[in-house]
Order: structure tokens, then sequence, then C-alpha cells
């Protein structure tokens, strides 16, 4: 998959060698509200690893779907929860989650950012919930995995792991 989807199945050498698993990238300063909002959630989670934050899955969560040989991936959250901490932030992004639509299948939630590739990967469970998705944040446009890793290892982004649910 090229890296304009923003989406990988992959290994982060300096996280975790071993796990392969679903990567998206996230820029701070992206022209579409959803990805800053991510990343003010992405506030709430509780640092494990230096640089590595990991997010409960009331605050922030993904979704796995498959249609076929495409995997997608939501992030969801709260609109009352994200509504709280966008109080701070500019009018135009507490704006725009007015106009997010709510999730059919989370009553007061809405999809934040969603992502899918062509792939015959299918993320690992464990006691029947699906592996974590890691996100990798950044400031401004469209990079590469190997980019994406090389600025977590220089310590210019950072990651956080994020619950997933299966599909409904």
């Amino acid at each position: 998959m090229d890296g304009t989807a923003r989406m990988w199945i992959g290994r982060i050498p300096s996280f975790d060698p071993d796990a392969q698993g679903v990567i998206l990238a996230i820029d701070q300063a992206s022209s579409d509200p959803a990805e800053p909002m991510v990343c003010v959630l992405k506030n709430r989670g509780h640092e494990v690893d230096e640089g590595v934050f990991y997010l409960l899955p009331g605050d922030l969560w993904a979704r796995y779907e498959r249609a076929g040989e495409r995997l997608s991936v939501s992030l969801l959250a709260h609109r009352n929860l994200l509504a709280g901490d966008l109080e701070s932030h500019p009018a135009a992004l507490r704006a725009h989650l007015a106009e997010l639509p709510s999730d059919p299948a989370h009553d007061g939630c809405v999809v934040l950012v969603r992502r899918e590739t062509v792939t015959d990967f299918v993320p690992p469970e464990h006691d029947g919930v699906p592996q974590s998705v890691v996100l990798i944040d950044h400031v401004g446009g469209t990079v590469g995995l190997a980019e994406l890793i090389g600025m977590f290892d220089a310590q210019e982004s950072g990651i956080s792991v994020v619950a997933a649910t299966p599909g409904d």
C-alpha cells in the first residue's frame, strides 16, 4: 500500500519489533479538523513507555471492519467527551464537531477518522478482543511509514495505542 492513504500494516521496530499491526498516521496540522480532534483526545493518554501513550477505550477507540479484501479502521469518540475537551480550542474546531454525524452503531459517538486498504491481514484477537491500533502523530503533510518511524525514533513524534473493537 502506498503511504498516501496513511494506513499501513507493519512493525515499529523501536516500539514492538515482533508485533505486526495496523498503523495510522495522524497529522496534527491537517486541514481535516477531525485529525486535530484525535490529537486533542490523545492528550488523555497515559504514558507507559517514553513517547508511547495508551488511551482508555472510553476516550478514543478503533473499530475494524472487513468487506471482502478491504480492511477498514475507524477512530471513534463520545461526542460529549470531545466537546468538553475542545472548549479551550478554536471555535472552528468546535463547530466542526457539531457537523459530524453520529455513528449508527454507537449512540452519542462520532467517527473522526476512517481509513481502509486492500490486505489479507486479519488483526489477531486475544480473548475476543482485536489487536490495538497504533497511531503515530506528526506535523504537516503526507509522510511514509519509514519517515514516521524515524520521527518517533528521533523523538519528533509520538505513538498512541488505541484499543479496538470488532466491527458491528
